[in-house]
């Protein structure tokens, strides 16, 4: 349950292959270069329980850190690579790391940061390196290939992506357990997903995100291949599955949505028979859309709800899916308690605040009042979202929270006509939100990202309003609607929908979070 072990076993089998950019490292390199890695942070002082961060797109050298920190007890944050010096800044402080690793391909920022992080006592930079910055391949390379004397496993600490506020850092309690100890991710891998050393998992998002970052080093511990795209593209997506024989593969809705609109001959050209399970999460997905994708691929699609947290887990097989439309599954992990606004567990139908009895303890890391937020008073966790649960068990999210419009006293949630608008041919990608209302408080507003920006204008939004009242309830629908070239969504497939309210908002006390 660790590539130390296949390194020993199929040490030249490839560990994981950048698709771009063709390099690949073994499960021997991976071993070595892990360790040299390890060696490196105990020789900077580094011990067990003690923070480092990386700033890195997504590059060869990531999972090498990453493994070398697992080894050697360390918590490690990577942050986002769209992230500006200031939030990078904010990162590192917040979670206290004493060692900065990034890449020459992030210079700009790189440059920025030589000023601020005044915690961080080395600082390293792959690919190449500037002033301030020590060059991690030559300081690497000083350290023996040997495991360090006092192995023990270290784990992430990861920030949320501050999809509605600044982000925080999610920490669960360091076990220091063996490096090899097996976790609750290798057991539902192996026994729903079936992933295994024949597994041959492709990876189009991120790094840095919990679920990419987790899963691809689940592939690593169960001895498969990962194949990493450098930045998703539907049709390259659809290109390297058979290219690679892919088996198993993570995406969230947007993927699906960019690759369902690409022209039907371009679908057709790309043979996708090796896949045997494609996993989704990370955002609610519109109910056509994965229908679309479930006619396509066929019942191989799986879908989970849960979070960085990790305070608990639903799932759902296709086949659960079809004969519950709109679910997000079942709990797995914790006890699904819905709790309306008094406090009290609603009966099932009934929507409310989505609540985990249960689960793993997790806190929001330097900040008390989040915790405290989060938790309910018989010791139940939420990650602020919405929903129901069905007679049978089975949740469905309605929105999260914190997006609710409250207009005339009547609360909204724009998750429905988000869903409904997606699946507009005319339509890329929408964020549907509450503006200011002199009478109602707010309104509904959509903010549409269109197939062909030439078309958007006063006819588009005239279509795509009649096409809301067609199907919603007129208080559902958008008021209005502005047309982007592209909005602001975190490759991970979450929406920055405050970025887009908060222009509407200007000059204004807001009670939205």
């Amino acid at each position: 349950m660790h590539p130390y072990i296949h390194a020993r076993r199929t040490p030249d089998k490839p560990a994981y292959i950048m698709a771009g950019g063709g390099e690949v490292v073994t499960y021997r390199q991976l071993d070595e270069r892990s360790n040299r890695v390890a060696q490196m942070f105990r020789a900077r002082g580094l011990k067990p329980g003690d923070h480092i961060a990386l700033f890195m797109e997504n590059n060869p050298r990531f999972f090498e850190i990453c493994w070398g920190a697992q080894r050697a007890g360390l918590v490690y944050t990577p942050a986002s690579s769209r992230l500006t010096a200031a939030e990078i800044d904010y990162i590192v402080g917040d979670c206290g790391a004493r060692l900065f690793i990034t890449s020459k391909a992030l210079e700009a920022t790189a440059v920025e940061l030589r000023t601020l992080m005044p915690g961080v006592s080395a600082r390293l930079m792959v690919g190449g390196a500037i002033d301030g910055y020590e060059s991690f391949e030559d300081v690497v390379a000083a350290f023996p290939a040997t495991p360090i004397a006092d192995e023990v496993a270290g784990q992430d600490m990861l920030y949320s992506s501050g999809t509605t506020g600044r982000p925080k850092g999610v920490k669960t309690p360091l076990l220091m357990e063996k490096i090899d100890a097996v976790n609750p991710l290798l057991d539902f891998s192996r026994k729903l997903y079936e992933i295994d050393e024949n597994t041959i998992y492709l990876s189009p998002a991120p790094l840095y995100h919990a679920a990419p970052l987790r899963f691809n080093m689940t592939i690593m511990r169960l001895g498969g291949t990962s194949v990493i795209m450098e930045h998703f593209d539907a049709e390259e997506f659809l290109k390297l599955v058979p290219k690679h024989r892919i088996t198993h593969s993570q995406l969230v809705p947007t993927m699906f949505v960019r690759m369902l609109k690409l022209p039907e001959a371009v679908r057709a050209r790309y043979d996708m028979s090796t896949l045997r399970c494609a996993i989704h999460a990370a955002a609610p997905c519109p109910v056509p859309v994965k229908e679309a994708m479930i006619a396509w691929w066929g019942p191989i699609v799986w879908e989970y709800y849960g979070g960085t947290e990790g305070n608990g887990l639903t799932m759902a097989s296709a086949r659960e899916w079809l004969a519950h439309k709109g679910t997000v599954g079942r709990a797995i992990v914790g006890k699904l308690k819905i709790v309306g606004d008094d406090g009290e567990e609603l009966p099932a139908g009934e929507s409310g605040t989505v609540y985990f009895a249960e689960g793993r303890e997790f806190a929001y890391h330097n900040d008390p009042q989040k915790t405290a937020e989060s938790r309910h008073s018989r010791g139940w966790t939420t990650l602020g979202d919405v929903g129901y649960v069905d007679a049978e068990g089975f949740l469905y999210l309605t929105d999260r929270k914190a997006f609710m419009i409250i207009s005339g006293g009547v609360n909204i949630y724009p998750q429905e006509a988000e869903n409904l608008l997606v699946t507009h041919p005319k339509v890329v990608d929408v964020a549907v939100f509450g503006v200011p209302n002199e009478d109602f408080g707010e309104e509904v507003k959509a903010v549409v990202q269109p197939r062909d920006m030439r078309e958007a204008g006063p006819d588009l939004a005239e279509e795509l309003l009649a096409w809301c009242r067609q199907h919603l309830s007129a208080i559902k629908c958008p008021r209005s609607i502005d047309f982007e070239a592209e909005l602001p969504r975190h490759p991970t497939g979450k929406l920055y929908k405050r970025l887009l309210r908060d222009r509407y908002w200007q000059g204004r006390g807001s009670r939205i979070v």
